[in-house]
């Protein structure tokens, strides 16, 4: 039996925007601190090892704590649901692939740039977003959500200048391997997260049996490439550890935000991470451009800020 994901049904839901909006910012901050503690501790992992270790170790957290919390894993309808038709499977496979997509490029360009330079770029995902909603789910976009995305492409111009011709930015940007990496990260995130708004609305899929499956299908689907540039991670177990905490954490919240906001909504509010990433690479690691990068990111949230006004 397949699933229908059109707009009308999209418009039937009924939203609780409080309760989303302070996931979305619970998980803003998770995901900001992650960002830079991946660019300070895991710099020496390839993307893909790091992906697999600290993955499987947020699964380690997560699975456990939600039995033990007494939270179902999932009731046979919710499992059901993610094989029920051919575009809910859609749905759910390609979320899985294109999120390890996006953090895979992600991964290279925070490795090819400095975090204040790259987390601006890689974090306009709503700009991907809300056309997406816009066609597919029937989302309308008001007046002020066009400015939005505006400002936050504007971020991305700004993230890029320093001084000389205005067009300097914007071929800088244009042959920068870290913001082409960066731009993609976003356009892969923008297309994961409204496949999360879907898998978690649409489909009802309880959250914590989305988690473990989206962690684990990213992990199986990453293993692969780990395997060919495989690193031992013995030496650095209690971080990943830690660090998987983060995700699972991360990902609980951002489930949450997903589950009781459009994508629209969640979305530019979580990505305001860029911030927490900006701050702490500019303090704490002394990255240069920290003042102009502030700005880019202050850009950011003002334009992510818009269009979810």
């Amino acid at each position: 039996m397949g699933t229908s994901f059109s707009g009308n049904r999209a418009d039937s839901l009924v939203l609780s925007l409080g309760p989303g909006i302070a996931y979305s910012i619970a998980a803003a901050l998770v995901w900001g601190t992650y960002i830079f503690v991946l660019k300070r501790y895991f710099a020496d992992y390839p993307g893909t090892v790091l992906t697999v270790g600290v993955n499987a170790a947020a699964i380690a957290w997560y699975v456990p704590i939600a039995v033990l919390s007494g939270a179902s894993l999932g009731t046979l309808s919710g499992a059901t649901a993610l094989v029920e038709g051919p575009s809910a499977l859609f749905v759910s496979l390609t979320t899985i692939l294109l999120t390890a997509a996006a953090f895979l490029a992600f991964l290279r360009a925070i490795g090819a740039g400095e975090v204040s330079y790259v987390a601006p770029i890689s974090k306009i995902i709503p700009v991907f977003v809300l056309p997406i909603e816009v066609l597919l789910l029937g989302q309308r976009l008001a007046p002020v959500a066009v400015v939005g995305v505006a400002v936050a492409t504007l971020a991305v111009y700004v993230a890029n200048y320093r001084a000389g011709s205005l067009l300097d930015p914007l071929r800088k940007a244009s042959s920068s391997r870290a913001a082409q990496l960066a731009l993609v990260s976003a356009a892969c995130y923008g297309v994961s997260d409204v496949g999360k708004r879907v898998v978690l609305q649409g489909l009802g899929v309880p959250l914590t049996l989305w988690v473990p499956i989206l962690l684990g299908g990213v992990l199986l689907v990453v293993l692969p490439l780990a395997a060919r540039e495989w690193v031992p991670l013995r030496a650095d177990l209690p971080r990943f550890a830690l660090a998987g905490g983060g995700v699972a954490l991360g990902e609980h919240v951002t489930s949450l935000a997903f589950a009781a906001a459009p994508a629209s909504i969640a979305s530019p509010i979580i990505n305001t991470q860029a911030v927490v990433a900006v701050v702490l690479g500019g303090v704490l690691l002394r990255e240069e451009a920290f003042r102009i990068r502030l700005v880019a990111a202050g850009l950011a949230v003002a334009g992510v800020g818009l269009i979810a006004a």
